[in-house]
């Protein structure tokens, strides 16, 4: 974990620590503020557990020592603080609560969500990411559920792009494709809980073939996150009737839409050529322009 979204990666993967790395990670969440002053030594008292505990909780985390822990709170706590909403995301919507009520909250939780998950990705990842897609000779995509929703419109965006790509939401096509890659092709697998027994076989077979495997999920130290090469985080903040796994598409697609776009970057020309290629083919089943109404670029009026 990098020096920053540590409150929203903790609130995601408290659930899976050992019970005493729990106990810090709850102390933390309790009181961000309090804990990011405080000293070792108090924060061990405050969390009934070692000072040693402490410190095995931040090298979990992938931080060197308590005082680089204490800066990356801080600075999230600063954050957190200059941007926050003014309704509580964390509010219950209640049965008689009005549509404007469950706007604020919903709105509220997926920005948040949205702004930790961009704070926390490793942006080099994302690059290698982007540079593998670009030259692969085959990018394949796995999820299921929700989670196959963001899979599905990623391979839209990649398609409409010259990239040769596949989408699969059957664990069975999906084992066969992938056994199919090689070196130098792409596979993405998504799933929020990074436990979702398919996709974990699906990376694992990509990668035993040599391809990138690449891990989209909310836990950094799930079995999807060992299987793959490559892992790219995402934040969710449930709210009422929208669980952590119906949460996380909006994380997902901002993951997704990154990469599309740098992979845009690297084949500007193809990219470029296959828009204009793609406006035309669909022109004539577009109604023609209002009398009046300015004329666009038409490689940027796709549906």
């Amino acid at each position: 974990m990098g020096n920053q979204g540590v409150i929203g990666r903790l609130r995601m993967e408290q659930p899976t620590l050992p019970d005493a790395l729990q106990r810090v990670a709850a102390t933390i969440l309790d009181d961000p503020d309090t804990a990011a002053k405080a000293s070792i030594v108090d924060l061990a008292e405050r969390a009934g557990t070692s000072t040693a505990t402490v410190t095995r909780f931040c090298r979990t985390l992938g931080f060197p020592g308590y005082a680089a822990l204490r800066v990356a709170l801080a600075a999230e706590n600063g954050r957190v603080a200059q941007a926050r909403w003014e309704t509580d995301i964390d509010k219950e919507i209640e049965p008689g609560d009005s549509l404007d009520q469950v706007l604020g909250v919903v709105a509220g939780a997926d920005s948040r969500a949205i702004q930790e998950t961009a704070s926390q990705l490793d942006l080099d990842l994302v690059g290698r990411v982007a540079e593998a897609v670009a030259a692969a000779e085959r990018v394949e995509l796995f999820g299921l559920g929700s989670s196959g929703t963001a899979a599905r419109e990623m391979a839209f965006r990649l398609e409409r792009i010259r990239v040769p790509c596949w989408f699969r939401s059957d664990a069975h096509s999906a084992l066969t494709n992938a056994a199919l890659l090689r070196s130098g092709d792409v596979a993405i697998g998504l799933s929020h809980s990074g436990r979702t027994r398919e996709g974990v076989e699906v990376l694992a077979e990509a990668r035993d073939q040599g391809a990138l495997a690449v891990a989209v999920t909310s836990f950094a130290r799930s079995p999807m996150a060992e299987a793959a090469d490559v892992v790219l985080t995402t934040a969710v903040h449930e709210t009422t009737f929208r669980l952590a796994a119906l949460s996380a598409l909006h994380s997902q697609l901002l993951v997704l839409d990154l990469i599309y776009v740098a992979v845009a970057q690297r084949t500007f020309e193809r990219t470029t050529e296959a828009f204009e290629v793609t406006a035309r083919a669909v022109q004539a089943h577009r109604f023609a322009d209002e009398p009046g109404r300015p004329r666009r670029n038409r490689s940027k009026e796709q549906e």
